[in-house]
């Protein structure tokens, strides 16, 4: 009996560990892309304000049907642009930059911005590898937890071209778990 007990509360503890490092659902984007759903990690405790406006965005459907306007092999992907081209964003005012120690590495999201580090809006790229050259530049708002391999079939553009994708893959739908 005192074995099972003990084994009992030993799988208690293993569960109770594992669970708390399981994202909560609002915390929990699902990208729904043409290959498959990508589900990532929203990291409020690093930058808060944007992962604010991207739930925001998600949940009022702002990404639906937009376009992978610059997709560089070995790089990234950048969506979040309503003019596809990546010269747009949201009606919403820019947010001030939320620079972190957390590193670029493959599935890293980070938040797409002109020179200014004040711009950020709605533009966003997910990292295809490591890209310690980012880090403290930009704002990293989430990491890919399940789902790289859909990531890793966004139709690449063009070098020569800055990424720029003829007739690019586009996001399905993306919304926090929570309200799927």
């Amino acid at each position: 009996m005192r074995i099972l007990s003990s084994i009992a509360a030993l799988l208690f503890g293993i569960t109770v560990s594992f669970t708390a490092f399981a994202a909560e659902p609002e915390n929990t984007l699902v990208l729904k892309l043409k290959t498959g759903d990508v589900k990532i990690e929203l990291l409020p405790d690093v930058a808060p304000n944007h992962v604010e406006r991207i739930k925001t965005l998600a949940n009022e459907g702002f990404y639906d049907g937009l376009k992978f306007h610059r997709v560089i092999e070995g790089f990234m992907a950048q969506t979040g642009d309503p003019l596809g081209n990546g010269t747009g964003g949201s009606k919403l005012p820019d947010l001030k930059e939320e620079f972190s120690n957390k590193a670029f590495v493959r599935g890293t999201l980070g938040m797409a911005r002109s020179q200014n580090p004040d711009s950020a809006n709605s533009q966003f790229f997910i990292m295809f590898d490591d890209g310690s050259f980012l880090n403290g530049q930009y704002t990293v708002f989430g990491q890919v937890l399940e789902g790289m391999e859909h990531v890793d079939q966004i139709k690449k553009g063009s070098r020569a071209a800055n990424g720029t994708v003829d007739n690019p893959d586009t996001i399905v739908q993306m919304r926090t778990a929570d309200k799927l």
